[in-house]
């Protein structure tokens, strides 16, 4: 038997540097010499992390307690044959830049000249809101992205999210969240870009455009059907057909493989079909790589591999867990390495396994190899004092916020707010909170909660304080009335009810605060019961209702709460969710008027919590409930919506053929004018319909859309170039397909508020779909205002 130092000894060139660390060669040629040269042991390694967290198991949520019982080594000996990836190094204790950077900087050294074969780690980080770490900005939630329909900004703020990862020596960034919403139950609604597959297909593409142009690895998670659990409950089971899985919880996985080249997937922990997702070969090799042509990393959600014993028990050891998601194709267990660690043990099948180790460090060493980490004289970046919070940064983040607060009803007019308003009464348990602004994702709600005398690591304006620089002369009171979910005060709602009926107006504030498992009203594990505000923020809203005074209702939240009862009594509703750290000023800039409100809505405002769980894209018996039930599922808005402070007129959609073959395209046109008297953006929405199906298709869906842009009188023509793929679905056979017959395209500024038919065919014969076209481009072409009389000369 060949001794691997002697192999490793003669893949060695020059100065003792190995040949496979030589970036002249050719990358799979050099991680064959790589991979020849490992042990077992070395190789093994390269498939799992190491976390150098410190908390005590009892911190955590019970599963996780299970896993962490034994302890943790100590890093040196957790790490003497290498290292996969080191775990949230900035995550989880804050810790500045600089200081990170050397712990990044330390922990790489030690691999590189303590380990026998020196290959240094991937270092993942957490970055849905933001790169998740100690003073660095705060971005939107991603329903708020969503409802910015701004694919653009969502790149860039992507991008910049990377930038800041790449400086202080980071690869990995677990984002984003791909998760389609059918029930706002659901603690993780806030994570996700809402309930349209394309909307969440598109924004997440560009976000994995964004940070891998920065050189960092995007996540896609969480693979998959994770938000499509029974009750609306944190890791229950998933209850869909193959049908409904491909057509809607799959679209934004497939999109963001193909076209965003994603290089790495995250496992859901939920299960589909009583497989769990950890351990579905089907899910993660047959369609993932051999369907789809991903060729990246899957790593395990945290823990996940575990929990194939500890929670599925499909597992009876920790070493069958391992097996068991090593051949469905995790080839990364995070964040430590625990079950892999034993795949040898009691081993039924060895041959198996040594060939599935072998294919998963192939993977994880041509991920390093591209990143740099195996060219010889890698070394990551010298610590040094980065600004994580930078202009740049809070410049993006103003932007999104702004584009994503939503005016979803002012049918008094009250809004802008008149800049002669002297007394505002400003109300609700999240009224002045900063941390109402920010995800569960997001560091101050992450971490700091567990370091209370640090604050919250970065400047946030309050809203009070962003409505004082906005109406400088007008006097402020701030009231709480009730807690966010606790029982509330009589005296403390007399107190609010009061500020009241003694102010020109009130801004009532009420929603989520996000926390983990429980410690919010909204965030992983923090699932609703029902979709009435928390706790007595309803009585509050009652109250100050009855006053008389006119109260603009503004939501601040992660999921869409039930408003019916507030339609036409309040003066106006405002929709913002979780608009981050420059969300008060975007906030009071929108009910200024000096910001004019473009956000629409990616998921519906229901009118009642009782028709649960309900989606836009229900087929034609999910859509009949008004008539066929006494629980009424029509919404309070529909997705899609979004008003502003000036007025959008839309015009029928054109066709340039009323037929075309089930490979070829159409062009849509649809005229869109800005009739207001201020310059303002909205959101052109193009939908089809499928009237005749051989499986129940959604009464009406997205195949495209665009933000417009446009000065008084100012029109476009927004032309969408829709493919025959676009109206394809997995019919009978479930096989995707492009069925011949008519379809009905309308064009809206919302769901329901859409202009007339136009009816297309497709022709004969239908056609079965291997490699869809996934996206609708879009093309603007500005109608310049026709001159008026004065304006010559």
């Amino acid at each position: 038997m060949t001794d691997v130092t002697d192999v490793a000894d003669r893949a060695s060139s020059g100065a003792g540097r190995p040949r496979w660390a030589d970036p002249s060669l050719d990358p799979s040629t050099r991680v064959e010499m790589l991979l020849a040269a490992m042990t077992d042991e070395e190789k093994i390694a390269q498939l799992g992390g190491y976390w150098a967290d410190t908390r005590d198991s009892t911190q955590l949520i019970a599963p996780m307690q299970d896993v962490l019982s034994r302890g943790r080594p100590p890093f040196d000996e957790a790490v003497r044959d290498g290292i996969g990836h080191l775990t949230r190094v900035f995550g989880v204790t804050p810790v500045a830049a600089r200081d990170g950077m050397q712990k990044v900087q330390d922990a790489q050294r030690h691999l590189r000249e303590n380990t026998r074969l020196g290959i240094p780690a991937v270092v993942h980080e957490e970055c849905l809101t933001g790169f998740t770490t100690y003073g660095a900005t705060v971005y939107p939630a991603s329903m708020a992205w969503a409802a910015t329909f701004d694919a653009d900004l969502v790149r860039e703020m992507a991008a910049a999210i990377g930038a800041d990862m790449r400086a202080v020596g980071a690869h990995h960034g677990l984002s984003p969240v791909l998760d389609v919403v059918t029930d706002y139950r659901w603690g993780r609604v806030e994570e996700t870009l809402g309930e349209d597959p394309y909307v969440v297909g598109t924004l997440a593409t560009a976000y994995v455009h964004g940070l891998q142009h920065s050189g960092i690895i995007a996540t896609l998670k969480h693979f998959a059907g994770h938000a499509t659990s029974r009750g609306g409950r944190n890791h229950a089971p998933v209850s869909l057909g193959e049908r409904e899985l491909r057509d809607l919880v799959l679209p934004p996985f497939e999109m963001a493989v193909r076209i965003g080249g994603a290089a790495s997937v995250m496992n859901s922990y939920t299960e589909l079909d009583r497989v769990p997702a950890a351990a579905d070969r089907w899910l993660l090799t047959d369609l993932l790589r051999d369907e789809w042509g991903f060729s990246g990393t899957v790593v395990s959600d945290y823990w996940a591999v575990a929990f194939l014993k500890s929670k599925h028990q499909v597992a009876e050891t920790m070493a069958d867990a391992g097996r068991l998601a090593l051949h469905a194709g995790i080839d990364v267990e995070l964040p430590d390495i625990a079950a892999y660690r034993l795949l040898h043990d009691d081993d039924p099948d060895p041959v198996r396994t040594a060939y599935d180790i072998d294919t998963a460090v192939r993977r994880v060493l041509h991920q390093k190899l591209e990143l740099g980490l195996l060219d010889a004289g890698w070394t990551p970046p010298e610590p040094a004092d980065v600004d994580l919070d930078s202009p740049r940064n809070r410049d993006i983040a103003r932007r999104l916020a702004e584009e994503s607060i939503i005016l979803l009803d002012n049918s008094r007019g009250v809004l802008p707010l008149a800049t002669s308003v002297r007394r505002i009464a400003v109300v609700g348990p999240i009224a002045d909170d900063p941390r109402a602004m920010m995800g569960a994702y997001s560091y101050p709600i992450h971490v700091m909660p567990r370091h209370p005398e640090m604050g919250l690591g970065v400047d946030v304006v309050t809203f009070p304080e962003a409505l004082r620089i906005a109406f400088p002369g007008a006097e402020l009171r701030v009231e709480h009335g009730v807690p966010l979910a606790d029982p509330a005060d009589d005296a403390a709602i007399a107190r609010a009810v009061e500020a009241a009926a003694s102010s020109d107006v009130v801004i009532a504030v009420v929603g989520d605060r996000a926390g983990m498992f429980g410690r919010g009203t909204s965030g992983e594990g923090s699932d609703a019961p029902d979709l009435g505000l928390p706790g007595e923020q309803g009585r509050l809203v009652e109250a100050v209702l009855a006053t008389g005074t006119p109260v603009v209702l503004v939501v601040m939240s992660g999921r869409p709460y039930a408003l019916g009862d507030y339609i036409d009594r309040a003066a106006a509703i405002v929709q913002a969710f979780m608009p981050g750290i420059e969300g008060a000023a975007a906030l009071a800039a929108v009910l200024s008027g000096t910001v004019n409100p473009s956000g629409h809505l990616p998921v519906q405002v229901p009118r009642t919590g009782a028709a649960l769980p309900h989606t836009y894209l229900a087929p034609p018996l999910g859509q009949d409930g008004d008539r066929i039930s006494n629980l009424s599922i029509a919404p309070a808005f529909p997705f899609g919506h979004g008003l502003s402070y000036t007025s959008f007129t839309l015009g029928d959609v054109r066709l340039d053929s009323e037929r075309i073959a089930a490979d070829g395209r159409v062009c849509a046109s649809v005229e869109v004018r800005n009739a207001g008297e201020r310059a303002g953006a909205t959101v052109v929405q193009l939908y089809a319909s499928d009237p005749v199906a051989q499986v129940t298709r959604p009464v009406r869906q997205l195949v495209g859309y665009a933000r417009v842009h446009l000065a008084p009188g100012e029109g476009a023509i927004v032309r969408f170039d829709v493919h025959a793929d676009r109206f394809s679905f997995t019919g009978l056979d479930r096989r995707r397909i492009v069925e011949p017959g008519r379809i009905d395209l309308v064009a809206g500024l919302s769901l329901t508020d859409t202009s007339g038919i136009a009816t297309l065919t497709v022709d004969g014969p239908g056609r079965v779909v291997d490699e869809p076209v996934l996206v609708t481009p879009v093309d603007l072409i500005p109608i310049t205002p026709e001159p008026t009389e004065g304006d010559a000369g």
